[in-house]
């Protein structure tokens, strides 16, 4: 079976960022214990927080869900569209244009927390339709998924540990 749509050959891709997107959103913890006064006194600068912990726990989930043995396509592709269904209000709140400060720029924050957050959750959305039907490209979504909310939490984890301090 093509690997696009067999769960199984993706077990050491899946073990390897479960273990690397949990170790960061850990030193996430680290970075916000760090400047916790700063971001509490700001609610764009908490909800950045939120969002960077939710684009480093969503590999996660992600590899978590790939890494349970023997389940069939239809089991792994609910659980993709539950993990989807859950980030996608809660990625969608946290960059709604309200949350845009205002010392960030548009472009930057476009590039840094809509689009990560737009692709991450709904990547595996398409992962999942593509698992049920054979096509799109199955689940080569899902690293396309897993990359996207690293970059996008080390960026934003980046900003709450160095930017807000300039």
């Amino acid at each position: 079976m093509d690997a696009a749509y067999d769960a199984e050959p993706w077990s050491d891709f899946a073990a390897g960022m479960a273990g690397a997107a949990a170790a960061l959103a850990g030193l996430l913890f680290v970075a916000v214990s760090i400047n916790i006064r700063t971001i509490l006194t700001d609610p764009r600068i908490a909800g950045r927080a939120a969002l960077a912990l939710i684009l480093l726990a969503l590999p996660v989930f992600l590899s978590l869900v790939l890494l349970i043995p023997g389940q069939g396509d239809v089991a792994l592709a609910v659980e993709l569209l539950v993990i989807s269904a859950v980030t996608v209000p809660s990625l969608g709140y946290l960059v709604r244009p309200a949350a845009h400060a205002a010392e960030q720029p548009l472009s930057s924050w476009i590039a840094t927390n809509v689009v990560p957050s737009t692709v991450a959750a709904l990547a595996p959305v398409v992962a999942a339709v593509g698992l049920l039907t054979a096509s799109l490209g199955g689940l080569y979504w899902l690293p396309a998924a897993v990359a996207i909310a690293l970059v996008g939490g080390l960026v934003n984890a980046w900003a709450l540990l160095i930017e807000i301090l300039r």
